[in-house]
């Protein structure tokens, strides 16, 4: 799946603006254009590897006779024409536009918005509906791929709720890195991992409030900082554990883009993590060291040597919750911080060597 760089979904929604459904046979043409289009403009690849995509894209015959094709066609098109805006297709497993998928799963590939309607939702738009069509049909899972360099169309599948697929990533000499993510289809229950949507942060950011005024004396600058997830959001990845079965947002955990910090605590290679958060009412679900484990794994995932974060003196629950996974205090990075005007705060560091450690069973 490629989705060339612009506007992120999560700033500006508008879901009334466009409607996904199936396209049409004498659609075909005007699809392979803004397929070529979109990815054009993504930047992504050189001359060599934009070409050699150049005749799958156009080929949206192919695509549909390997499975479905979908489009979002403008609600309110110009001239009385519909106006096609994007488009994704769902392939099935052993055609030959499929390189993933296997068995009873499906494939999204060719997932393309018209630059001039980027921002809109309309990509995350495009991928539900294609995980409800493989839903209906019976497939057990989605999988996709996406380069290593594309981390809008990362970011898109991590917002959905894909998870990275172990051992199925792919390298070679034209294409480059392709990362691996799957979506599980017959999950009912349980907690699904995945980054915030737009229309969420300000409830998450008031679940942040909420977790840690139900346990400790917030101030009230720190409480405006913990419901400002929407900053969070824009600059870095805010992380959400949300109950599969009734979408309800479980907790929360902040994180920065892969290569940043979001902390002076990180090092050179570490990651570094900040408010993790869980709701008093879903206490004693492990939802706490779900998140935690969600954590570590982005820390293996992308080559981080440590896992890191700071906590306050009285944050006591936390601790042991981080000494029960393994963590340690890193005491030459401890001690006194103003973390307000006039309110100054003995820090306490904890660390996890990723080098050193196994992986989390979560």
């Amino acid at each position: 799946m490629s989705v060339a760089p612009s506007v992120d979904p999560r700033t500006n929604t508008n879901p009334g603006a466009f409607t996904v459904r199936e396209a049409k046979a004498d659609e075909f043409a005007a699809i392979g254009a803004l397929t070529v289009r979109s990815f054009d403009s993504g930047g992504h690849g050189n001359d060599r590897w934009r070409e050699s995509r150049r005749a799958a894209e156009l080929d949206v015959a192919a695509r549909s006779e390997a499975g479905t094709v979908l489009v979002a066609v403008a609600a309110e098109p110009e001239h009385g024409a519909p106006s096609i805006i994007g488009t994704s297709t769902l392939l099935r497993a052993g055609t030959e536009p499929a390189r993933l998928a296997r068995g009873d799963e499906a494939e999204l590939r060719f997932t393309a918005v018209a630059p001039e309607a980027r921002g809109a939702g309309v990509a995350d738009a495009l991928v539900h509906a294609a995980l409800d069509l493989a839903r209906r049909s019976g497939s057990r899972a989605a999988v996709l791929d996406v380069g290593v360099a594309n981390s809008q169309a990362r970011r898109l599948a991590e917002r959905v709720g894909f998870s990275r697929v172990k051992g199925r990533d792919t390298d070679d000499e034209t294409f480059g890195a392709e990362l691996a993510y799957r979506y599980d289809l017959t999950q009912t229950e349980g907690v699904r991992l995945r980054l915030v949507r737009h229309d969420e942060v300000e409830l998450v950011g008031r679940l942040t409030e909420r977790a840690y005024s139900n346990d400790y004396e917030v101030t009230a600058s720190y409480a405006e900082d913990l419901r400002d997830a929407a900053s969070r959001a824009s600059e870095d990845e805010v992380w959400v554990a949300e109950d599969i079965a009734t979408g309800t947002i479980l907790g929360s955990v902040w994180t920065p883009r892969p290569g940043q910090r979001i902390s002076q605590l990180a090092k050179q290679g570490e990651l570094d993590f900040r408010m993790l958060a869980v709701a008093p009412e879903a206490r004693g679900r492990g939802i706490g060291q779900t998140l935690a484990g969600h954590v570590i794994a982005l820390g293996r995932d992308r080559g981080a040597s440590r896992v890191v974060m700071n906590s306050g003196p009285e944050m006591l629950g936390a601790h042991r919750l981080y000494e029960r996974l393994g963590f340690v205090h890193l005491t030459d990075r401890e001690g006194p911080k103003e973390v307000a005007p006039g309110v100054v705060v003995h820090l306490y560091a904890f660390g996890y060597d990723l080098q050193a450690s196994p992986a989390l069973e979560i």
